[in-house]
């Protein structure tokens, strides 16, 4: 297995503008303080933050209109393979209000429709990118005319390959994901709410959610608890892990950057996850959607607790 190559796919990719303002008042009219431009979707920014730390990624995206030729000229600032896939729908635009502590008001377009050819396109170069992969991401959203159960289908194709596939999504289509038996999934702590139907106000209630999440499939379970850092579920035990940030500038893609730093250890046990939450930890203190370097990197911060406190509540996802 080559440990050096990713493949991220990416099948409702974006153009992510990110607008920094004093204050959000509905209705009101606001100045933006800075404004920050960059390829987006859950896949592009694990593979942005994979080769801003000298890791090799391939990027699957499907690339449409006007919009996506602009996606292609901003993917071409990174040292990511791109293999595109031709829709005929453009590329969605993504908008992100920041306010000065870094809470983030979102605005996100559906995406175009992909047709049912566009769609067997896009896996049919999914699977001929991977033949030399170690991980294979499928991340985000689906755009719509794509069956919850593309990302699932897609597990099952790959099985017979010497690769390991990290599932990030939300909805049906995570829980047709979990059914095919992911080696990785990467919900959010709303996400994993969603995922087993219930509320979870404490870490034992995400551990709790997360092994059921295994028992229907998934082989391991790496949930994102924001300012609660993150908990990891697989085979080998469980961990909680968190990171101390002292100026939170945005937390747009900082779940992606965990992700990519949780791979990029190796995908597995305690010192992959010390690497995911300082990944991750990072892309917080940056502005916009902006990927860590190995600079801006503090894994000596991050902090595994040795057992589970008992009942402790999360503070939510800022």
């Amino acid at each position: 297995m080559n440990a050096s190559v990713f493949v991220t796919v990416t099948a409702n990719p974006s153009i992510d503008r990110t607008v920094e303002v004093g204050a959000l008042v509905r209705g009101g009219l606001h100045r933006a303080t800075a404004v920050h431009v960059q390829p987006g979707g859950k896949g592009i920014n694990v593979a942005r933050a994979l080769v801003c730390n000298g890791i090799k990624a391939r990027a699957v995206v499907p690339a449409g209109g006007a919009e996506g030729e602009q996606l292609i000229s901003l993917l071409s600032d990174y040292s990511i393979e791109v293999v595109r896939v031709a829709a005929l729908g453009p590329v969605r635009m993504n908008v992100s209000v920041i306010e000065p502590d870094a809470t983030v008001t979102k605005l996100n377009e559906p995406g175009a429709r992909l047709t049912a050819a566009e769609a067997k396109a896009l896996a049919d170069a999914v699977i001929n990118a991977s033949h030399d992969a170690s991980w294979v991401v499928l991340a985000g959203s689906l755009p719509p005319g794509v069956s919850p159960d593309f990302y699932a289908e897609l597990i099952h194709r790959l099985a017979n390959d010497d690769v390991h596939v990290a599932v990030d999504t939300s909805g049906p289509a995570l829980r047709a994901a979990v059914s095919a038996g992911p080696a990785l999934i990467k919900p959010n702590h709303h996400e994993l709410e969603e995922a087993v139907q219930s509320p979870l106000s404490t870490v034992d209630d995400v551990i709790s959610a997360a092994q059921q999440l295994r028992n229907l499939g998934a082989q391991a379970v790496l949930a994102s608890l924001g300012r609660d850092g993150a908990v990891l579920v697989d085979s080998e035990g469980v961990w909680h892990a968190e990171a101390p940030v002292v100026l939170a500038r945005s937390s747009v893609g900082a779940g992606d950057s965990m992700l990519a730093g949780f791979l990029a250890a190796g995908g597995k046990g305690k010192q992959a996850l010390v690497s995911g939450v300082a990944w991750g930890a990072a892309a917080v203190s940056l502005p916009g959607s902006t990927m860590p370097r190995p600079d801006d990197l503090r894994p000596h911060l991050v902090e595994v607790h040795p057992r589970i406190t008992t009942g402790r509540e999360l503070r939510g996802d800022n």
